[in-house]
Protein backbone atom coordinates (compact mmCIF):
# COMPACT_ATOMS: atom_id res chain seq x y z
CA UNK A 1 0.00 0.00 0.00
CA UNK A 2 2.93 2.36 0.16
CA UNK A 3 2.94 3.09 -3.25
CA UNK A 4 -0.13 4.52 -3.62
CA UNK A 5 -0.41 6.49 -0.23
CA UNK A 6 2.91 7.95 -2.14
CA UNK A 7 0.67 8.83 -5.62
CA UNK A 8 -2.28 10.20 -3.25
CA UNK A 9 -0.13 12.70 -1.44
CA UNK A 10 1.65 13.89 -4.58
CA UNK A 11 -1.82 13.54 -6.56
CA UNK A 12 -3.51 15.81 -3.36
CA UNK A 13 -0.30 18.71 -3.15
CA UNK A 14 -0.21 19.02 -7.07
CA UNK A 15 -3.81 19.54 -7.45
CA UNK A 16 -4.00 21.82 -4.22
CA UNK A 17 -1.05 23.91 -5.37
CA UNK A 18 -2.69 24.62 -8.87
CA UNK A 19 -6.00 25.00 -7.66
CA UNK A 20 -5.10 27.20 -4.99
CA UNK A 21 -3.52 29.60 -7.65
CA UNK A 22 -6.89 28.92 -9.98
CA UNK A 23 -9.32 29.79 -6.67
CA UNK A 24 -7.62 33.29 -5.56
CA UNK A 25 -7.54 34.47 -9.07
CA UNK A 26 -11.11 33.68 -9.55
CA UNK A 27 -12.38 34.95 -6.20
CA UNK A 28 -10.67 37.96 -7.00
CA UNK A 29 -12.44 38.61 -10.38
CA UNK A 30 -15.70 38.40 -8.56
CA UNK A 31 -14.68 40.27 -5.09
CA UNK A 32 -14.81 37.72 -2.92
CA UNK A 33 -12.15 39.25 -0.59
CA UNK A 34 -12.34 39.79 3.03
CA UNK A 35 -11.25 43.54 3.90
CA UNK A 36 -9.57 44.36 6.57
CA UNK A 37 -12.65 46.73 8.04
CA UNK A 38 -11.98 46.36 11.97
CA UNK A 39 -8.97 46.09 14.61
CA UNK A 40 -9.10 42.18 15.04
CA UNK A 41 -7.99 41.86 10.81
CA UNK A 42 -4.16 41.67 10.77
CA UNK A 43 -3.98 41.96 7.05
CA UNK A 44 -4.04 45.45 5.18
CA UNK A 45 -4.84 44.57 1.71
CA UNK A 46 -8.09 42.51 0.74
CA UNK A 47 -7.83 39.25 0.15
CA UNK A 48 -9.57 35.96 -0.55
CA UNK A 49 -10.63 33.55 1.78
CA UNK A 50 -11.91 30.66 -0.08
CA UNK A 51 -8.79 28.38 0.24
CA UNK A 52 -10.65 25.85 1.93
CA UNK A 53 -12.28 25.08 -1.83
CA UNK A 54 -8.97 23.90 -2.99
CA UNK A 55 -8.04 21.43 -0.58
CA UNK A 56 -11.89 20.23 -0.98
CA UNK A 57 -11.43 19.64 -4.25
CA UNK A 58 -7.85 18.32 -4.59
CA UNK A 59 -9.21 15.98 -1.39
CA UNK A 60 -12.33 15.02 -3.36
CA UNK A 61 -10.05 13.91 -6.54
CA UNK A 62 -8.06 11.77 -4.50
CA UNK A 63 -10.95 10.24 -2.90
CA UNK A 64 -12.48 9.32 -5.88
CA UNK A 65 -9.10 7.81 -7.05
CA UNK A 66 -9.22 5.33 -3.72
CA UNK A 67 -12.64 4.54 -4.94
CA UNK A 68 -11.24 3.37 -8.41
CA UNK A 69 -8.71 1.67 -7.11
CA UNK A 70 -10.43 0.16 -4.44
CA UNK A 71 -12.97 -1.69 -7.07
CA UNK A 72 -9.93 -2.71 -8.96
CA UNK A 73 -8.43 -4.10 -6.20
CA UNK A 74 -11.51 -5.22 -3.60
CA UNK A 75 -9.43 -7.63 -1.57
CA UNK A 76 -7.13 -4.85 -0.70
CA UNK A 77 -9.76 -3.15 0.79
CA UNK A 78 -11.84 -4.18 4.07
CA UNK A 79 -16.01 -4.60 2.86
CA UNK A 80 -16.99 -1.72 4.44
CA UNK A 81 -14.80 0.66 2.45
CA UNK A 82 -17.46 2.59 0.59
CA UNK A 83 -19.96 2.89 2.86
CA UNK A 84 -17.26 4.39 5.95
CA UNK A 85 -16.06 6.42 2.67
CA UNK A 86 -19.71 7.92 2.59
CA UNK A 87 -20.25 8.00 6.32
CA UNK A 88 -17.33 10.48 6.41
CA UNK A 89 -17.73 12.38 3.17
CA UNK A 90 -21.28 13.54 3.02
CA UNK A 91 -20.98 15.13 6.09
CA UNK A 92 -17.90 16.72 5.58
CA UNK A 93 -19.40 18.05 2.57
CA UNK A 94 -22.04 19.97 4.30
CA UNK A 95 -19.36 21.35 6.75
CA UNK A 96 -17.84 22.01 3.35
CA UNK A 97 -20.65 23.83 1.96
CA UNK A 98 -21.79 25.99 5.19
CA UNK A 99 -18.02 27.46 5.46
CA UNK A 100 -18.35 28.42 1.69
CA UNK A 101 -21.81 30.16 2.23
CA UNK A 102 -20.34 31.80 5.36
CA UNK A 103 -17.38 33.03 3.19
CA UNK A 104 -19.24 34.69 0.52
CA UNK A 105 -22.33 35.91 2.12
CA UNK A 106 -21.62 35.35 5.88
CA UNK A 107 -23.83 33.70 8.44
CA UNK A 108 -24.17 33.70 12.03
CA UNK A 109 -22.98 31.48 14.98
CA UNK A 110 -26.28 29.61 16.04
CA UNK A 111 -26.88 28.83 12.55
CA UNK A 112 -23.24 27.37 12.12
CA UNK A 113 -23.86 25.43 15.12
CA UNK A 114 -27.23 24.13 13.73
CA UNK A 115 -25.56 22.54 10.81
CA UNK A 116 -22.22 21.57 12.50
CA UNK A 117 -24.64 19.14 14.66
CA UNK A 118 -26.94 17.56 12.04
CA UNK A 119 -23.78 16.69 10.46
CA UNK A 120 -22.32 15.65 13.76
CA UNK A 121 -25.28 13.65 13.96
CA UNK A 122 -24.81 11.90 10.52
CA UNK A 123 -21.81 10.75 12.01
CA UNK A 124 -23.18 9.37 14.61
CA UNK A 125 -25.86 7.72 12.80
CA UNK A 126 -23.28 6.28 10.37
CA UNK A 127 -21.27 4.29 13.35
CA UNK A 128 -18.89 6.74 14.00
CA UNK A 129 -19.45 7.66 17.79
CA UNK A 130 -17.95 8.09 21.65
CA UNK A 131 -18.96 4.80 22.92
CA UNK A 132 -17.56 5.25 26.24
CA UNK A 133 -15.29 7.92 28.51
CA UNK A 134 -12.64 5.52 30.15
CA UNK A 135 -11.57 8.55 32.50
CA UNK A 136 -15.04 9.48 33.88
CA UNK A 137 -17.05 6.31 33.48
CA UNK A 138 -14.72 3.11 33.27
CA UNK A 139 -15.50 0.67 30.25
CA UNK A 140 -18.94 0.68 30.83
CA UNK A 141 -21.50 1.54 28.10
CA UNK A 142 -22.82 4.35 27.37
CA UNK A 143 -26.97 5.02 26.68
CA UNK A 144 -27.47 6.48 23.30
CA UNK A 145 -28.31 9.71 23.95
CA UNK A 146 -25.42 10.32 26.17
CA UNK A 147 -23.25 8.91 23.25
CA UNK A 148 -25.13 11.29 20.79
CA UNK A 149 -24.33 14.19 23.31
CA UNK A 150 -20.46 13.18 23.45
CA UNK A 151 -19.94 12.92 19.68
CA UNK A 152 -21.85 16.36 18.99
CA UNK A 153 -19.58 18.19 21.78
CA UNK A 154 -16.32 16.40 20.51
CA UNK A 155 -16.96 17.30 16.52
CA UNK A 156 -18.38 20.28 17.52
CA UNK A 157 -15.11 21.69 19.04
CA UNK A 158 -12.55 20.44 17.33
CA UNK A 159 -14.23 21.85 14.34
CA UNK A 160 -14.74 25.60 15.53
CA UNK A 161 -11.30 24.83 17.19
CA UNK A 162 -9.28 24.99 14.09
CA UNK A 163 -11.58 27.98 13.00
CA UNK A 164 -10.95 29.77 16.00
CA UNK A 165 -6.70 29.88 15.33
CA UNK A 166 -7.24 31.13 11.80
CA UNK A 167 -6.31 34.43 12.55
CA UNK A 168 -2.57 34.71 11.52
CA UNK A 169 -1.09 33.84 7.60
CA UNK A 170 -0.27 29.87 7.78
CA UNK A 171 -1.25 28.98 11.44
CA UNK A 172 -4.77 27.04 10.89
CA UNK A 173 -3.31 25.37 7.92
CA UNK A 174 0.21 24.56 9.13
CA UNK A 175 -1.03 23.18 12.63
CA UNK A 176 -3.64 21.24 10.88
CA UNK A 177 -0.98 19.36 9.11
CA UNK A 178 0.77 18.56 12.62
CA UNK A 179 -2.39 16.83 13.45
CA UNK A 180 -2.78 15.13 9.94
CA UNK A 181 0.25 13.93 10.44
CA UNK A 182 -0.41 12.02 14.08
CA UNK A 183 -3.58 10.59 12.78
CA UNK A 184 -1.86 8.86 9.61
CA UNK A 185 0.98 7.91 11.87
CA UNK A 186 -1.78 6.71 14.26
CA UNK A 187 -3.59 5.15 11.24
CA UNK A 188 -0.76 3.02 9.99
CA UNK A 189 -0.26 1.60 13.38
CA UNK A 190 -3.85 0.64 14.05
CA UNK A 191 -5.78 1.15 11.21
CA UNK A 192 -7.95 1.14 9.63
CA UNK A 193 -7.13 1.45 5.64
CA UNK A 194 -9.43 4.45 5.18
CA UNK A 195 -8.51 6.57 7.61
CA UNK A 196 -4.51 6.26 5.94
CA UNK A 197 -5.88 7.42 2.65
CA UNK A 198 -7.60 10.26 3.87
CA UNK A 199 -5.19 11.53 6.34
CA UNK A 200 -2.66 11.17 3.61
CA UNK A 201 -4.79 12.87 1.09
CA UNK A 202 -5.34 16.26 3.09
CA UNK A 203 -1.66 16.42 4.84
CA UNK A 204 -0.75 16.90 0.70
CA UNK A 205 -3.62 19.54 0.39
CA UNK A 206 -3.06 21.29 2.85
CA UNK A 207 0.92 21.69 2.30
CA UNK A 208 -0.21 22.43 -1.65
CA UNK A 209 -2.25 25.12 0.20
CA UNK A 210 0.63 26.17 2.53
CA UNK A 211 2.70 27.86 -0.43
CA UNK A 212 0.21 30.43 -0.68
CA UNK A 213 -1.03 30.93 2.43
CA UNK A 214 2.00 31.06 4.70
CA UNK A 215 3.17 35.46 5.62
CA UNK A 216 2.98 37.05 3.58
CA UNK A 217 -0.65 35.17 2.33
CA UNK A 218 -2.29 35.70 -1.09
CA UNK A 219 -5.17 33.90 -0.25
CA UNK A 220 -7.00 32.56 3.52
CA UNK A 221 -8.25 29.22 4.27
CA UNK A 222 -11.32 30.83 5.30
CA UNK A 223 -14.12 28.92 6.88
CA UNK A 224 -14.42 26.78 4.17
CA UNK A 225 -11.38 25.40 4.52
CA UNK A 226 -11.13 25.74 8.56
CA UNK A 227 -14.49 24.13 9.15
CA UNK A 228 -14.13 21.36 6.56
CA UNK A 229 -10.52 20.26 8.40
CA UNK A 230 -11.62 20.30 11.81
CA UNK A 231 -14.66 18.51 10.77
CA UNK A 232 -12.75 15.83 8.76
CA UNK A 233 -9.92 15.06 11.90
CA UNK A 234 -13.15 15.10 13.86
CA UNK A 235 -14.49 12.08 12.54
CA UNK A 236 -11.53 10.50 11.65
CA UNK A 237 -10.41 10.86 14.99
CA UNK A 238 -13.68 8.81 15.85
CA UNK A 239 -12.92 6.31 13.30
CA UNK A 240 -9.51 5.54 14.32
CA UNK A 241 -10.73 5.38 18.06
CA UNK A 242 -13.02 2.18 17.27
CA UNK A 243 -9.45 0.29 16.59
CA UNK A 244 -7.01 1.89 18.76
CA UNK A 245 -6.51 0.71 22.56
CA UNK A 246 -8.65 3.04 25.00
CA UNK A 247 -5.71 5.37 26.13
CA UNK A 248 -4.49 5.98 23.05
CA UNK A 249 -7.82 6.69 21.83
CA UNK A 250 -8.55 8.85 23.99
CA UNK A 251 -5.50 10.85 24.53
CA UNK A 252 -3.91 10.79 21.29
CA UNK A 253 -6.88 12.93 19.55
CA UNK A 254 -6.60 15.28 22.49
CA UNK A 255 -2.95 15.39 22.57
CA UNK A 256 -2.77 15.95 18.72
CA UNK A 257 -4.96 18.83 18.72
CA UNK A 258 -3.47 20.41 21.29
CA UNK A 259 -3.16 23.84 20.38
CA UNK A 260 -6.44 24.92 18.28
CA UNK A 261 -7.86 23.17 21.84
CA UNK A 262 -5.88 25.04 24.38
CA UNK A 263 -7.27 28.33 22.18
CA UNK A 264 -10.86 27.36 22.53
CA UNK A 265 -10.55 26.39 26.04
CA UNK A 266 -8.59 30.18 26.67
CA UNK A 267 -11.14 31.92 24.92
CA UNK A 268 -14.35 30.94 26.70
CA UNK A 269 -13.07 30.79 30.12
CA UNK A 270 -11.50 34.37 29.08
CA UNK A 271 -14.55 35.38 28.28
CA UNK A 272 -16.78 33.79 31.09
CA UNK A 273 -13.80 35.67 33.65
CA UNK A 274 -14.73 38.86 32.06
CA UNK A 275 -18.32 38.77 31.75
CA UNK A 276 -18.33 38.86 27.83
CA UNK A 277 -20.05 36.39 25.67
CA UNK A 278 -18.83 33.52 24.47
CA UNK A 279 -19.20 34.30 20.63
CA UNK A 280 -17.92 37.76 21.57
CA UNK A 281 -14.41 38.28 18.80
CA UNK A 282 -11.52 40.23 20.08
CA UNK A 283 -8.02 40.51 20.00
CA UNK A 284 -6.59 38.32 22.79
CA UNK A 285 -6.23 35.08 21.50
CA UNK A 286 -2.69 33.46 21.68
CA UNK A 287 -1.02 34.86 18.16
CA UNK A 288 -2.64 38.51 19.51
CA UNK A 289 -0.80 38.23 22.70
CA UNK A 290 2.56 37.21 20.93
CA UNK A 291 2.53 39.98 18.57
CA UNK A 292 2.16 42.68 21.63
CA UNK A 293 5.03 40.88 22.62
CA UNK A 294 6.81 42.52 19.58
CA UNK A 295 7.58 39.74 17.39
CA UNK A 296 6.11 39.34 13.82
CA UNK A 297 3.53 37.85 12.35
CA UNK A 298 5.96 35.30 10.69
CA UNK A 299 8.15 34.49 13.77
CA UNK A 300 4.32 34.05 15.56
CA UNK A 301 3.18 31.28 12.67
CA UNK A 302 6.82 29.81 13.17
CA UNK A 303 6.57 29.75 17.08
CA UNK A 304 3.58 28.50 16.91
CA UNK A 305 4.34 25.23 14.61
CA UNK A 306 7.00 24.60 16.93
CA UNK A 307 3.93 24.57 19.79
CA UNK A 308 1.87 22.04 17.57
CA UNK A 309 5.32 20.19 16.91
CA UNK A 310 5.23 19.31 20.25
CA UNK A 311 1.94 18.67 21.14
CA UNK A 312 2.04 16.08 17.62
CA UNK A 313 5.31 14.33 19.15
CA UNK A 314 3.98 14.56 22.77
CA UNK A 315 0.86 12.82 21.09
CA UNK A 316 3.36 9.87 19.58
CA UNK A 317 5.00 8.82 22.83
CA UNK A 318 1.03 7.20 23.78
CA UNK A 319 1.23 5.27 20.44
CA UNK A 320 2.82 2.48 23.46
CA UNK A 321 1.03 3.48 26.44
CA UNK A 322 2.44 2.94 30.33
CA UNK A 323 1.62 4.21 33.40
CA UNK A 324 5.15 6.31 33.44
CA UNK A 325 4.69 7.58 29.36
CA UNK A 326 1.15 8.29 30.64
CA UNK A 327 2.03 10.56 33.65
CA UNK A 328 5.45 11.92 32.15
CA UNK A 329 3.52 13.50 29.11
CA UNK A 330 0.75 14.75 31.08
CA UNK A 331 3.29 16.52 33.31
CA UNK A 332 5.30 17.90 30.90
CA UNK A 333 1.88 19.63 28.78
CA UNK A 334 0.81 20.63 32.57
CA UNK A 335 4.39 22.02 33.03
CA UNK A 336 4.15 23.58 29.43
CA UNK A 337 0.73 24.80 28.86
CA UNK A 338 1.09 26.59 32.73
CA UNK A 339 4.29 28.29 31.81
CA UNK A 340 2.92 29.30 28.12
CA UNK A 341 -0.15 30.71 29.74
CA UNK A 342 1.74 33.11 32.76
CA UNK A 343 3.97 34.55 29.55
CA UNK A 344 0.85 35.29 27.64
CA UNK A 345 -0.30 37.96 30.25
CA UNK A 346 -3.91 37.22 30.39
CA UNK A 347 -5.68 39.73 32.98
CA UNK A 348 -8.27 37.31 33.37
CA UNK A 349 -6.01 34.77 34.86
CA UNK A 350 -4.38 36.91 36.72
CA UNK A 351 -7.42 37.91 38.23
CA UNK A 352 -8.07 34.50 39.14
CA UNK A 353 -3.80 33.93 40.72
CA UNK A 354 -5.42 36.84 43.02
CA UNK A 355 -8.43 35.33 44.46
CA UNK A 356 -6.21 32.20 45.08
CA UNK A 357 -3.92 33.89 46.76
CA UNK A 358 -7.06 36.21 48.88
CA UNK A 359 -7.96 32.79 49.35
CA UNK A 360 -5.14 31.05 51.28
CA UNK A 361 -4.84 35.09 52.93
CA UNK A 362 -8.30 34.23 53.97
CA UNK A 363 -7.25 33.41 58.61
CA UNK A 364 -5.56 37.38 58.34
CA UNK A 365 -8.55 38.80 56.46
CA UNK A 366 -10.90 37.42 58.87
CA UNK A 367 -9.05 38.76 62.04
CA UNK A 368 -8.74 42.26 60.36
CA UNK A 369 -12.44 42.15 59.25
CA UNK A 370 -13.66 41.22 62.96
CA UNK A 371 -11.29 43.99 64.18
CA UNK A 372 -13.26 46.72 62.45
CA UNK A 373 -16.70 44.67 63.19
CA UNK A 374 -15.88 44.58 67.00
CA UNK A 375 -14.67 48.45 66.58
CA UNK A 376 -17.94 49.44 65.39
CA UNK A 377 -19.88 47.54 68.22
CA UNK A 378 -17.68 49.13 70.64
CA UNK A 379 -17.89 52.78 69.29
CA UNK A 380 -21.90 52.30 69.69
CA UNK A 381 -21.54 52.25 73.76
CA UNK A 382 -18.49 54.88 74.06
CA UNK A 383 -18.91 58.15 76.39
CA UNK A 384 -15.98 60.20 75.64
CA UNK A 385 -12.75 61.04 73.32
CA UNK A 386 -10.18 58.70 75.23
CA UNK A 387 -12.19 55.86 74.54
CA UNK A 388 -12.96 57.01 70.96
CA UNK A 389 -9.34 57.32 70.39
CA UNK A 390 -8.28 53.85 72.29
CA UNK A 391 -10.81 52.08 70.37
CA UNK A 392 -9.36 53.78 66.94
CA UNK A 393 -5.88 52.68 67.88
CA UNK A 394 -6.53 49.12 68.52
CA UNK A 395 -8.63 48.56 65.51
CA UNK A 396 -5.72 50.16 63.12
CA UNK A 397 -3.43 48.61 65.17
CA UNK A 398 -4.06 45.05 63.98
CA UNK A 399 -4.39 45.75 60.22
CA UNK A 400 -2.39 46.93 56.96
CA UNK A 401 -3.24 50.50 57.46
CA UNK A 402 -0.18 52.51 58.46
CA UNK A 403 -1.82 55.18 60.13
CA UNK A 404 -5.05 57.40 60.73
CA UNK A 405 -5.80 60.97 61.32
CA UNK A 406 -8.98 62.05 62.64
CA UNK A 407 -9.73 65.22 62.47
CA UNK A 408 -12.45 66.87 64.69
CA UNK A 409 -14.73 70.27 63.32
CA UNK A 410 -14.97 72.25 66.61
CA UNK A 411 -16.35 75.69 67.56
CA UNK A 412 -13.31 78.03 67.74
CA UNK A 413 -13.93 78.74 71.28
CA UNK A 414 -13.66 75.07 72.04
CA UNK A 415 -10.50 72.44 72.43
CA UNK A 416 -10.38 69.01 73.51
CA UNK A 417 -7.61 67.61 75.05
CA UNK A 418 -6.23 63.94 73.94
CA UNK A 419 -4.66 61.87 76.16
CA UNK A 420 -2.46 61.04 73.80
CA UNK A 421 0.64 63.76 72.96
CA UNK A 422 0.57 63.71 68.98
CA UNK A 423 -2.50 65.37 69.76
CA UNK A 424 -2.82 69.08 68.98
CA UNK A 425 -4.81 71.82 67.92
CA UNK A 426 -4.40 73.22 64.80
CA UNK A 427 -4.60 76.67 62.96
CA UNK A 428 -7.70 76.11 61.87
CA UNK A 429 -9.08 75.43 65.04
CA UNK A 430 -9.68 72.00 64.68
CA UNK A 431 -8.47 69.20 67.21
CA UNK A 432 -7.27 65.95 65.74
CA UNK A 433 -5.48 62.53 66.43
CA UNK A 434 -2.87 61.33 64.20
CA UNK A 435 -1.64 57.57 65.23
CA UNK A 436 1.21 56.30 62.98
CA UNK A 437 2.06 51.84 63.55
CA UNK A 438 4.88 51.13 64.94
CA UNK A 439 7.97 51.16 62.64
CA UNK A 440 6.31 54.01 60.42
CA UNK A 441 8.57 56.97 60.87
CA UNK A 442 6.70 59.11 58.85
CA UNK A 443 4.01 59.52 56.08
CA UNK A 444 5.44 60.97 52.86
CA UNK A 445 2.47 61.67 50.79
CA UNK A 446 4.18 60.58 47.57
CA UNK A 447 4.58 57.27 48.65
CA UNK A 448 1.14 56.33 50.33
CA UNK A 449 -2.61 55.98 49.33
CA UNK A 450 -5.14 57.53 51.19
CA UNK A 451 -9.06 57.06 52.15
CA UNK A 452 -10.88 60.34 53.73
CA UNK A 453 -14.25 59.22 55.20
CA UNK A 454 -16.62 62.34 56.03
CA UNK A 455 -18.12 61.26 59.62
CA UNK A 456 -22.00 61.86 59.03
CA UNK A 457 -23.93 60.67 62.13
CA UNK A 458 -27.24 59.42 61.97
CA UNK A 459 -29.09 62.43 63.16
CA UNK A 460 -27.25 64.17 59.47
CA UNK A 461 -24.50 65.92 61.87
CA UNK A 462 -20.86 66.47 60.31
CA UNK A 463 -18.34 65.26 62.96
CA UNK A 464 -15.42 65.52 60.93
CA UNK A 465 -13.43 63.47 58.68
CA UNK A 466 -11.17 60.27 59.48
CA UNK A 467 -8.18 60.22 56.85
CA UNK A 468 -6.77 56.49 56.68
CA UNK A 469 -3.33 55.64 55.21
CA UNK A 470 -1.87 53.41 53.37
CA UNK A 471 2.18 53.08 52.30
CA UNK A 472 2.11 51.61 48.76
CA UNK A 473 2.94 47.40 48.90
CA UNK A 474 2.50 44.80 46.71
CA UNK A 475 1.16 42.76 49.40
CA UNK A 476 -2.84 43.02 49.06
CA UNK A 477 -4.94 44.64 51.50
CA UNK A 478 -5.99 42.03 54.10
CA UNK A 479 -9.32 43.88 54.95
CA UNK A 480 -12.71 44.02 53.25
CA UNK A 481 -12.75 47.80 52.55
CA UNK A 482 -16.82 47.94 52.33
CA UNK A 483 -16.42 47.58 56.35
CA UNK A 484 -14.62 50.83 56.54
CA UNK A 485 -16.89 52.81 53.98
CA UNK A 486 -20.70 51.12 55.26
CA UNK A 487 -21.09 50.72 59.06
CA UNK A 488 -18.32 51.88 60.78
CA UNK A 489 -18.58 55.52 59.23
CA UNK A 490 -21.71 56.12 60.50
CA UNK A 491 -20.87 54.35 64.46
CA UNK A 492 -17.58 56.77 64.71
CA UNK A 493 -19.58 59.55 64.06
CA UNK A 494 -22.60 58.35 66.06
CA UNK A 495 -19.92 58.30 69.35
CA UNK A 496 -18.20 61.26 68.27
CA UNK A 497 -21.68 63.34 68.05
CA UNK A 498 -22.87 61.90 71.69
CA UNK A 499 -18.81 63.23 73.17
CA UNK A 500 -19.49 66.47 71.42
CA UNK A 501 -23.08 67.58 72.70
CA UNK A 502 -21.75 66.21 75.76
CA UNK A 503 -20.56 69.32 78.33
CA UNK A 504 -17.17 69.59 77.95
CA UNK A 505 -14.46 72.14 79.54
CA UNK A 506 -14.36 75.28 77.40
CA UNK A 507 -11.41 77.71 78.48
CA UNK A 508 -12.77 81.08 78.51
CA UNK A 509 -10.49 83.28 76.23
CA UNK A 510 -9.49 86.56 78.29
CA UNK A 511 -11.61 89.52 77.43
CA UNK A 512 -10.25 92.05 75.31
CA UNK A 513 -10.77 94.62 77.93
CA UNK A 514 -8.56 97.86 76.93
CA UNK A 515 -8.24 99.18 80.26
CA UNK A 516 -6.17 95.66 81.37
CA UNK A 517 -3.40 96.13 78.26
CA UNK A 518 -1.32 98.55 80.08
CA UNK A 519 -1.44 96.14 83.38
CA UNK A 520 -0.86 93.28 81.25
CA UNK A 521 2.05 94.49 79.17
CA UNK A 522 3.25 95.24 83.14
Amino acid sequence: MTPIFFVIFLLALFLSFVLTRFVRDFARSRGWVAAPINERHLHSVPLPRLGGVAIFLSFAACMALSAGWAIRHPNLHPANFFETMRTVLVPAALVFALGVWDDIRGLGPYVKFGVQTVAASMLYAGGLRIVNIPVLFGNRPLPWFVELMFTVIWVLAITNAFNLIDGLDGLAAGSALFSTMVAFVLAVFHGPVLVEVMTIALAGAILGFLRFNFNPATIFLGDSGSLFIGFLLSALALHGAQKAPTIVAVAIPIVSFGLPILETVLSIVRRLISGRPVFTADREHIHHKLLQHGMSHRQVVIILYGVSAGFAMLSLFLLWPTGSSLGLVMAVLGIGIWIGVQHLGYLEFGEIARVGRRTLDQPQIFVNNLAIRRATEELKVARDLEQIQHILTAAFGSNDFDGFQLNLGLSPRQMISFADSDARLSEDSESSFRWMKPGVKHLNTSSLWTIALSLLSSSERPCGTLMIYRLYSRRDLQLDVNLLTAIFPTALADALDRTLTQPVEVIPMPEQDASLLPAQAG
